[in-house]
């Protein structure tokens, strides 16, 4: 069995080599290239998760880990789930996208161990539902975060919602809570898990 790899995070500086050589490639090149894109659903979802975590104050220094059965840990330990919706899309639409989150229960790998977990189950205390709510496709900007509302549910209503198993409409979650703005968001984080 290998050890897990130690992971050092990048500047972004770092160039692209080929036989000792510098090739004038580095790595901020590609994420330019392959990560500018933040409203598509993958890089919109990694980019939700990136708000919440600076809106709890989690260290960026240290890499996120994508195996996790949850998406960030709060400095206090809140295990916390990110999901992301958008009504524009960065590709052609003829109406705005409806609006659904998914609650699937999932089993997940463990990276210690190196084995997948027996049964299916939600691991997080709470689900941030983070909506890029801007609908004006001229002036949308992910990266103002006035455009953004989030939703928070404990996980515990999540396993007790029973209208579905898989995912939530936005209509749903707003008979169950209240949206909130970025500043707003890391308290109403905290309340959700000291109502459980």
């Amino acid at each position: 069995m290998f050890d897990r790899i130690e992971i050092k995070q990048k500047t972004g500086n770092e160039p692209l080599t080929f036989n000792g050589n510098e090739t004038g490639i580095t790595l901020i090149d590609f994420w330019r290239w392959g990560f500018s894109d933040v409203i598509s659903n993958i890089e919109r979802g990694k980019f939700a998760e990136f708000i919440v975590a600076t809106v709890l104050n989690i260290d960026l220094s240290i890499i996120n880990d994508g195996w996790n059965a949850y998406d960030l840990t709060s400095p206090e330990g809140i295990k916390v789930e990110v999901k992301s919706a958008s009504y524009l899309q960065s590709w052609t639409q003829k109406d705005f996208s409806k609006i659904s989150f998914s609650i699937r229960a999932a089993r997940y790998w463990n990276s210690s161990t190196n084995e997948i977990s027996e049964m299916s189950s939600r691991a997080s205390d709470v689900y941030v539902f983070c909506l890029l709510k801007h609908k004006e496709q001229a002036t949308l900007n992910p990266m103002n975060l006035e455009q953004w509302e989030f939703y928070v549910l404990p996980t515990i209503e999540i396993n007790n919602y029973k209208r579905s198993n898989s995912s939530i409409t936005l209509n749903s979650l707003e008979k169950l809570t209240h949206g909130v703005s970025y500043v707003n968001l890391r308290d109403r984080i905290i309340d959700a898990c000291e109502i459980v």
